[in-house]
């Protein structure tokens, strides 16, 4: 059986994803996954042992990060399974999770206050309104367009994402100070955070106004996108009651593992840990 990647076999694949209602970014990535298969492939057709090459191609390479390998492993397996060829899905390659997260990317309470405060006297008050969100709920930045009048009114917003629902609760105070920021600017219903022409605000757009903060509020850049404030609330919420099942659901997490990476302590901390222990006599 011949088993070429088309442009029509792709388009059939983003098909299928529409209609599984994938968001359209990940679609996006998906898509373009396969073109880097097919480019690889060059007509020829696609089998077990081509997957085998393309995998030790994209780790020999030395361009890509494992979790980026793993990530076109991913798209490719999905890949095969919409086109029926499911005994060609290849293993990614197992990664050992890091016990601490380096210093370079720890985002700190205090930096956050800063990035924060840096905003506000930038004169910059919808960036500090979108990262406080952020940083007091866990949502994602691409969740952003689910922060509406209406659910400020109810105090709680239902968020969709990868084919589910979750519930969030606001903080009393961001409820106050976002219904002051909707009255102050006339945003009567809809999404709080909008372009100039009413449309919610891109991620992109939030992480570009991120990193031209940091300079002016001397922090790590290194440490600044909108991902990493998700992080940061994960640690503060998990510090209070040490419940990672609860943690997971406020995240949206499917899986705990999944979770575990969110609250993984730093170097310095993990050092402190170990000489807790005094396991060495030796002076």
């Amino acid at each position: 059986m011949e088993r070429q990647i088309t442009d029509e076999k792709i388009e059939q694949f983003r098909m299928a994803m529409y209609e599984d209602e994938k968001q359209s970014s990940t679609i996006r990535k998906y898509v373009r996954d396969i073109r880097k298969l097919q480019e690889f492939l060059q007509g020829r057709d696609l089998d077990k042992e081509m997957l085998i090459l393309y995998k030790a191609y994209l780790k020999d390479s030395g361009r890509y990060k494992t979790r980026s390998i793993n990530s076109f492993l991913a798209a490719v397996n999905h890949f095969c399974e919409k086109m029926g060829w499911d005994e060609l899905r290849i293993k990614t390659i197992r990664v050992q999770e890091e016990a601490f997260c380096p210093e370079n990317k720890d985002l700190s309470k205090k930096e956050y206050q800063q990035l924060i405060r840096t905003a506000e006297q930038s004169g910059n008050e919808k960036l500090a309104l979108v990262m406080q969100t952020i940083g007091s709920t866990g949502i994602r930045v691409s969740e952003l367009q689910y922060i509406t009048v209406e659910s400020l009114r109810q105090g709680m917003a239902e968020i969709y994402n990868k084919g589910k629902v979750r519930r969030i609760l606001y903080p009393s105070k961001l409820c106050r100070v976002l219904m002051k920021y909707t009255k102050k600017h006339g945003i009567k219903s809809g999404a709080v955070f909008c372009t100039r022409t009413g449309k919610p605000l891109h991620r992109t757009t939030v992480w570009r106004m991120m990193k031209q903060l940091c300079e002016k509020a001397g922090v790590d850049k290194e440490k600044v996108f909108p991902h990493n404030l998700r992080h940061l609330f994960a640690k503060c919420f998990y510090q209070i009651k040490k419940n990672i099942a609860k943690l997971a659901d406020v995240l949206g997490h499917s899986n705990i593992e999944t979770t575990r990476i969110y609250i993984r302590s730093t170097g310095e901390e993990h050092k402190r840990q170990l000489d807790q222990m005094e396991m060495v006599l030796a002076t």
